[in-house]
């Protein structure tokens, strides 16, 4: 007969402990126990030493060190034995991991060594990817983690997140309950319908929100277990994964309409009842066509952003204000042309006209400054097919109507061009020559990633400009030599710009997050820009040194914070870097021994004669 299971452990922890195991702790033998201990035995970063069993730091990742188990921490947890008698430094598992890591010619291969040593060595792995950010990168975010996300039912192992599919509705924070952690602070959410330039992807997506929070915590310091990636899997429209064995979600077309608003709007609420009001939700890879009203719906009510319209949008404007520097010229001074219409270029488009803005250009002229393209062509008032649907309203132009790109970078002749396409190769040779014979300086910023879907090479940038191009793109491109130079273009990564901004609101509990605060990161990226990157064809500094670039953000947010009214942790901190570094997460190994300390000795005090209780009485 089944026993009534439990609660038992540290608060957040459930643990079901049987009848049998009950009867273990009175001294019956441990063949009857069933195996009912978790995968993570221990929440938050507060271990109560009373509650974890001495196997459990080397089953848990989050406990585990490996070799670098002391001999007395060995004996004492009752370990040894369990690992052979070499003793490694932390030091001495990275050079392991790089050499391990590098045996690998493959990037999905190295991917999935990296996944497994999150899933082994909690502390190990986010060391390595936060010291090794230029190698490891391109393998655990973009483009590596578009392949890893194409097969992702072929090498699925381990739950990384929470699948909250349309079948759950109305009972979507029984699932949110099902999720272990009781302090999540930032969740990272994904419905796959647009999977960098990938398409719909569906449950797939899951890769994502996964890659994203491992840079909050390797490049801004967030802690592990106050970040939750989830996909919302509503079915996918893509029919090669619905005929697909191994596709992983849900095999149907995907919900749209009024049913689909309604299943967000749950999840939405289930996450503040769980979580609470101030939980930042960061969108990611929705469509075009929800991206916009979820941001408009929400940005008033949630703590929430859209990582595809206002984290693309800062890092690009961050390039911009960067590239006067070049150009000697100012934002009046520009005239942009846009290649896509969707979610990043309109939200470019848009933190660039209050980039304008700021630097005192009327908000009428800003506008008439940017010009957009899109499947249809380029937009404007009058031409008869397309749609001017929502934010694209703002950049159609009172002009003839015009289809060929070529055709219209020689009309309007941009002094910057801006490509967020995902149409691989749009970017012609004859349209950079083009864009070479207008400017002295051409801006050329193909940012559509992966780097198949990029709108042209570094190469070609270079190479048809007379190397006169300032170039920037989505995904990372290989130095260019041009005669007896070497340019190393800039990746205009959305890394550079969401760990911080997310540190930011965390740590302040900021209610809502405004535009205010991107266009800070912008700034605050761009400033940390040397002569040195621009010397060598760079418009952002190392990713070697994005840990500071996202305390610096992250600081500029703070105050962004206190200053709008928009923060809830008080009292508000005079020494802001010094506050934020305090609750950064600890890459380095802590001791595993419960802390000690010693009493001071006790006075003597006679004591009277024992008597029996009953004389007492008497």
């Amino acid at each position: 007969m089944l026993s009534r299971p439990s609660l038992c452990g540290t608060v957040g922890k459930l643990c079901r402990c049987s009848a049998s195991a009950t009867a273990t702790a009175a001294g019956a033998t441990s063949a009857t126990v069933p195996a009912t201990r978790r995968y993570h035995e221990v929440v938050g970063d507060i271990i109560t030493p009373s509650q974890v069993r001495g196997i459990d730091h080397i089953r848990d990742p989050r406990l585990n060190k490996g070799l670098a188990f002391t001999l007395e921490e060995r004996q004492t947890l009752g370990i040894h034995g369990l690992q052979p008698a070499r003793f490694k430094t932390q030091e001495e598992q990275l050079q392991l991991c790089k050499i391990a890591v590098n045996r690998y010619t493959e990037p999905l291969n190295k991917y999935l060594y990296l996944s497994d040593l999150y899933d082994r060595n909690e502390r190990l792995f986010f060391r390595f990817l936060s010291e090794n950010i230029e190698d490891l990168m391109p393998i655990v975010y973009t483009p590596t983690v578009g392949l890893a996300c194409q097969r992702f039912g072929l090498i699925y192992r381990r739950p990384h997140g929470l699948f909250v599919t349309y079948n759950d509705r109305g009972h979507i924070f029984d699932v949110m309950k099902n999720w272990p952690e009781p302090n999540v602070r930032a969740i990272c959410v994904t419905d796959g319908e647009r999977i960098l330039g990938l398409g719909d992807l569906g449950a797939c997506g899951m890769g994502i929100p996964v890659g994203k929070l491992a840079l909050y915590t390797a490049l801004a310091g967030i802690k592990p277990h106050q970040c939750l990636p989830i996909v919302v899997d509503v079915g996918t429209n893509n029919i090669d994964l619905l005929e697909d064995p191994l596709y992983v979600g849900l095999r149907q077309k995907r919900v749209v309409g009024r049913e689909y608003d309604d299943f967000i709007d749950e999840f939405m609420e289930a996450v503040v009842r769980r979580y609470g009001q101030n939980t930042l939700i960061q969108f990611e890879d929705f469509g075009n066509h929800n991206a916009f009203r979820f941001l408009d719906k929400y940005r008033n009510t949630y703590c929430t952003f859209n990582d595809d319209i206002q984290g693309t949008a800062a890092v690009a404007v961050a390039g911009l204000y960067a590239s006067k520097r070049i150009t000697g010229k100012s934002f009046k001074d520009y005239t942009f042309l846009f290649a896509g219409a969707g979610e990043a270029a309109i939200g470019i488009a848009d933190l660039t006209v209050k980039a304008m803005v700021q630097e005192g250009v009327p908000i009428e002229e800003a506008y008439n400054r940017i010009y957009m393209v899109d499947i249809d062509g380029l937009l404007t008032k009058s031409r008869k097919v397309g749609n001017l649907e929502g934010h694209k309203v703002n950049y159609a132009k009172d002009v003839a109507p015009m289809t060929d790109l070529a055709e219209i970078v020689s009309t309007i002749k941009p002094s910057v061009l801006i490509g967020a396409s995902a149409a691989a190769g749009i970017f012609t040779p004859e349209i950079l020559r083009t864009m070479g014979d207008n400017n002295e300086r051409p801006v050329v910023f193909a940012l559509s990633n992966p780097t198949s879907k990029a709108e042209c090479t570094a190469e070609d940038a270079y190479k048809h400009t007379d190397a006169r191009v300032i170039f920037s793109s989505g995904s990372p491109f290989p130095p260019v030599t041009m005669g007896d130079k070497t340019y190393y273009p800039g990746q205009g990564n959305n890394a550079y710009i969401f760990p911080g901004v997310g540190l930011g609101v965390i740590c302040t509990g900021t209610h809502h997050i405004p535009d205010e605060m991107f266009l800070i990161a912008a700034q605050e990226l761009a400033n940390f820009v040397e002569p040195s990157d621009i010397e060598r064809g760079s418009l952002y500094p190392p990713l070697s040194s994005i840990r500071d670039v996202s305390m610096n953000i992250a600081i500029g947010v703070t105050k962004c914070a206190y200053d709008r009214g928009l923060a809830s942790t008080y009292p508000e901190p005079q020494d802001k870097r010094k506050w934020l570094e305090m609750q950064l997460y600890n890459f380095n190994y802590e001791t595993s021994m419960p802390a000690t300390w010693v009493w001071p000795r006790m006075p003597y005090i006679k004591t009277r004669e024992e008597s029996p209780l009953i004389a007492a009485i008497k």
